[in-house]
């Protein structure tokens, strides 16, 4: 079977698709991954034939995708909601198509389109996944995998906090404030400074290192909590591994994942009229309170179908 992958060119939009797509290449199947130039070197690593539809950068558009339809003649494509019209191109070319959600389904507002109809591979567990998107939408579950590109640090052994606003919202402000607060606490912090250069946020504690880059799906699993912007890669990250969180929200769907969180109990929130180096180090000293809330998630999360498990199951959705 011969199976297209569409995504918006971000991590945070290709790379919840990886583990499903990977999966599907190991059971056999021919992948090919429609996205921008920015993620194709991660995805041609991994043997899932990247390339970029028509002028397609960042979004894609049915006009672009189509051309590539009648191409490889997929017999199934399964898109990121963040690529609504990859689902148009392929009712247009009679192919069945499934959607590969990011986290929980997103609210009204932030500069997506909402998808609505279809089946959808849902990553986010039931017990943080919007309620009335959990109660009317067809759902495949699937088990979120966390995946970034490998990496080789050495981590301290002193107690991990891993800081993180992610590639899109951070600033030196921000950032500047959340190691103040954290680095009071007697624990290490490793700080993945995103856009932000290491070099604007001047010098820091002996407690702290700042790195551009890290690889996450390696590092969260040996922290004690994370901080970072409520990213929905990072929350689930975070949740899969068990970990507490203190959530920033900056921006875009993060305040209803934080919103989320919360209300599962396995994170605490600041929110930005709410943030200050005291705040920050008086909340992260709370959140060993919530690791078992975070750790019953991580369960919840482990019990979910597989990759693999649904990879096996795709022939199912196609013509």
């Amino acid at each position: 079977m011969r199976v297209l992958f569409a995504g918006l060119a971000s991590a945070g939009h290709t790379y919840p698709m990886v583990p499903l797509a990977v999966a599907a290449r190991d059971a056999g199947h021919e992948v090919h991954f429609a996205a921008g130039e920015h993620v194709h070197a991660p995805l041609s690593r991994l043997g899932l034939r990247p390339f970029r539809p028509a002028d397609a950068f960042y979004e894609i558009y049915a006009e672009d995708l189509e051309p590539e339809l009648t191409r490889l003649r997929p017999d199934l494509v399964v898109h990121g909601w963040g690529v609504p019209e990859a689902a148009i191109a392929a009712r247009r070319a009679g192919i069945p198509a499934l959607w590969h959600g990011f986290g929980r389904m997103f609210p009204e507002g932030i500069g997506l389109d909402r998808p609505a109809g279809g089946a959808h591979l849902d990553i986010c567990p039931p017990s943080v996944q919007d309620e009335p998107f959990l109660t009317t939408a067809e759902r495949l579950p699937l088990r979120p995998v966390p995946y970034s590109e490998p990496g080789h640090f050495e981590w301290p052994s002193r107690p991990l906090i891993y800081l993180t606003l992610g590639t899109a919202f951070g600033t030196p402000e921000v950032l500047t404030t959340a190691i103040r607060g954290l680095s009071a606490l007697d624990a290490h912090v490793v700080v993945a400074t995103g856009r932000v250069r290491p070099a604007d946020l001047g010098s820091v504690p002996g407690n702290v290192t700042l790195h551009s880059w890290v690889p996450q799906a390696q590092l969260v699993p040996r922290v004690s909590a994370v901080v970072h912007h409520g990213g929905s890669g990072t929350t689930l990250g975070a949740l899969a591994a068990g970990v507490p969180q203190l959530v920033l929200p900056q921006g875009a769907d993060q305040f209803a994942n934080a919103d989320a969180l919360v209300a599962a109990g396995a994170a605490l929130r600041l929110l930005p009229d709410e943030l200050s180096a005291d705040a920050v180090t008086e909340q992260a000293r709370k959140l060993p309170a919530h690791r078992e809330a975070a750790r019953a998630i991580a369960e919840e999360i482990a019990g979910l179908p597989s990759p693999d498990e649904v990879a096996r199951e795709l022939p199912k959705y196609a013509k």
